[in-house]
């Protein structure tokens, strides 16, 4: 389990478009959004996508930078890139399955074809959702074991909105014994 204020696994991955997305060299202001996502083959996953691509300068405004992430290959990755339009939103691809581990994420196996008739791989990362501060600190994360009822980007603007006025600090850090 990733604790709040401390540093969250490694993250490097390639970037479609090119270059690449290395989380121990972003330089923004007030850290970095990274959004796992399940891959081309989830509907809901593009809905999310586009949410959050919509908000990439709101973010940015607040100086933080936001990524999608799978373990999709590169060509799936472009696909589901120009599904959502991304054009403010960097989408890494071949994510590892040990370092979505790392993260916490849950481990699914294909069921074949998805409602909208792509085939699922045959074992893919289930959605995430992370804050991680400029020292590469987790602040905030939510996993879930499925594609549904995942954090609107909108709450996650505004708690940010709060968490900056405030200086609100990463809560749950606390590891000793209950």
């Amino acid at each position: 389990m990733l604790i709040p204020r401390q540093k969250t696994p490694n993250l490097t991955l390639p970037l479609v478009g090119g270059g690449t997305f290395d989380l121990s060299a972003e330089r923004s202001e007030r850290g970095t959004v990274v959004c796992f996502y399940r891959g081309l083959h989830c509907p809901i996953c593009a809905t999310y996508l586009k949410e959050l691509e919509k908000l990439v300068a709101a973010f940015a405004e607040r100086g933080v930078t936001c990524v999608a992430v799978s373990s999709d290959g590169e060509e799936r990755a472009k696909d589901m890139a120009e599904k959502v339009t991304a054009t403010g939103l960097r989408v890494a691809y071949d994510l590892p399955l040990n370092v979505a581990k790392d993260w916490g994420l849950y481990i699914s196996t294909s069921r074949g074809k998805t409602s909208i008739g792509i085939e699922e791989p045959a074992l893919f990362s289930e959605p995430g959702l992370f804050m991680v501060s400029p020292e590469q600190a987790l602040y905030y994360g939510s996993v879930q074991t499925m594609p549904f009822v995942r954090p609107h980007f909108s709450e996650l603007l505004g708690a940010l909105d709060f968490a900056i006025k405030n200086d609100y600090p990463a809560r749950g850090e606390y590891t000793g014994a209950v």
